[in-house]
């Protein structure tokens, strides 16, 4: 509660006008450590000189004023190294720029007969392949012939429909990528491996770019070089 110091009387537990005389109900009813010095020196002034206040009594307030103290500048200095925490995770992310990282995801989803549209990254220039989807089964129902990619993120789509038309079952299918580069050697592609372009922060959360996505950290499997 607030304290008028000047006549050594007690006011209400709010402010009732601020500087520009509205009323604007400020709640002062959580004592801080000035109110409460405020409220021993009212204590002190106001005893009976007949019958002085009690040592022990203020010796029990001084450490209850030192103990109040203490607690706040401890919460001040773990509010501080908390937001220096976080700063310094926001960094660390920062320097994962240029990295590879692995999202875990090897599967597609058809729903509904829609097309799906996907990235798939090369380490290497391709001279030739091709992009497989298999179904729940193991069966492999659709391949994308691959000729003369470039080293780099390249984007495809998958109709998602056999040779008819007609649109495969709804579900997961795992996309298998195989090459062959510029020397002729077979080489094999991570569907869901990306190198990271950049990082945004959303509400506090670090997002990679991937591709033409953004990814969040905590779905990332693996950071590499």
């Amino acid at each position: 509660m607030a304290v008028d110091t000047t006549n050594g009387q007690v006011t209400s537990a709010y402010s009732k006008t601020g500087t520009t005389g509205q009323n604007i109900g400020v709640d002062k009813s959580v004592l801080g450590k000035d109110d409460f010095l405020k409220l021993l020196l009212v204590e002190l002034q106001n005893q009976d000189p007949t019958s002085p206040q009690d040592t022990a009594k203020i010796l029990e307030q001084t450490s209850q004023l030192a103990t109040l103290e203490a607690s706040q500048n401890t919460n001040e200095s773990l509010s501080k190294l908390s937001s220096t925490i976080g700063n310094s995770s926001y960094y660390s992310t920062i320097g994962s720029i240029g990295k590879m990282a692995d999202s875990g995801v090897r599967t597609v989803s058809l729903t509904n007969g829609k097309s799906i549209d996907l990235d798939i990254y090369f380490s290497e220039n391709v001279q030739s392949g091709q992009i497989e989807f298999v179904n729940s089964q193991g069966v492999a129902v659709e391949t994308i012939p691959l000729s003369q990619y470039s080293k780099g993120i390249n984007s495809f789509s998958w109709d998602g429909k056999d040779q008819s038309g007609k649109p495969y079952e709804d579900g997961k299918y795992t996309v298998n990528v195989s090459y062959t580069n510029s020397e002729g050697a077979t080489k094999s592609a991570e569907y869901g491996v990306y190198p990271i372009e950049s990082v945004r922060f959303n509400n506090g959360t670090a997002e990679f770019k991937m591709g033409n996505s953004y990814v969040a950290l905590s779905a990332i499997k693996e950071i590499k070089n």
